[in-house]
């Protein structure tokens, strides 16, 4: 398995979160290793599973053993895909299609969980939406709202109905990104969210500590995923992830075994805290 990316070609597509079938070179999400049984029984719900990191976290999820509900948007083809890919290890994999940036739609989410799955025990917040402007005075009151309800909203909204059935030894880990550390000139709403996902993070760990319910996050760097050519020009697309050390995006993959490590009994006295997959950018907390 070839993990890194030689070159992007331009390319852009008109809707967000973005398609993975219609990407090249294709994100890299398997790396063909078996698991080792880490998350036997447990069941996961990943929001943005269809794809993306998602989509890499849900492989890896269930080649450790846990039962997957993968929560997306539209993206049907992509989630049918990803359901496909996580059968192949023997796995209970659940599709919900919905709108997490509505609160009803969340409690839906939790609901249909248990009733198909029996127990929640990891959530991972990971959906995001992005809208790059040059500046906050070009930045349009609908996409801001969107990328709060869906970046930061949907976050609060999941934990608030799905922390009633979380038990002793669960946990909770929200995707933030290095934006949250270091800005980004085109995504100051975006980096906003992320920065105020560091917050609740750390905040919700203190609060469900009394309850033995660890909270944790992770911040990539740049990532070869479908909201890439579904946000920028192709120009841009072209150029991502040459900032970092490595002079590339990390594919999906490469981040995915954070998420194991925070979900797993190898991080039992971890909470509070964000792990940086950022390919070499140095940043503080």
């Amino acid at each position: 398995m070839k993990n890194t990316i030689e070159k992007i070609p331009p390319q852009q597509q008109g809707k967000q979160p973005g398609s993975e079938k219609d990407m090249y070179p294709k994100p890299v999400y398997d790396d063909g290793k078996p698991g080792s049984g880490k998350l036997q029984g447990k069941v996961a719900v990943i929001t943005g599973g269809d794809s993306g990191i998602g989509r890499a976290v849900a492989i890896s999820f269930a080649k450790e053993g846990a039962d997957i509900a993968i929560v997306y948007l539209d993206e049907h083809e992509d989630a049918k895909e990803t359901k496909a890919a996580i059968q192949q290890y023997g796995v209970r994999t659940i599709l919900l299609s919905t709108d997490i940036a509505q609160e009803e739609n969340c409690k839906n989410v939790v609901e249909e969980t248990l009733d198909q799955l029996g127990h929640i025990d990891i959530l991972v917040n990971n959906a995001a939406v992005q809208f790059p402007q040059q500046g906050a005075e070009h930045i349009q009151q609908d996409d801001l709202l969107q990328t709060f309800r869906v970046n930061l909203f949907a976050p609060f909204y999941l934990v608030k109905h799905a922390i009633p059935h979380l038990k002793e030894g669960s946990c909770i880990i929200n995707t933030t990104s290095v934006t949250a550390y270091k800005g980004n000139a085109s995504l100051i709403d975006y980096s906003a969210t992320k920065g105020a996902l560091v917050s609740f993070t750390r905040s919700l760990a203190q609060s469900l500590m009394k309850r033995r319910i660890r909270v944790n996050a992770v911040a990539p760097g740049p990532v070869w995923t479908p909201l890439i050519p579904a946000s920028f020009t192709p120009e841009k697309v072209q150029e991502f992830g040459k900032d970092t050390m490595y002079h590339r995006p990390a594919q999906p993959v490469e981040i995915a075994p954070c998420y194991v490590f925070l979900a797993s009994g190898d991080s039992t006295f971890i909470t509070g805290q964000v792990l940086h997959p950022n390919g070499g950018f140095i940043v503080n907390g």
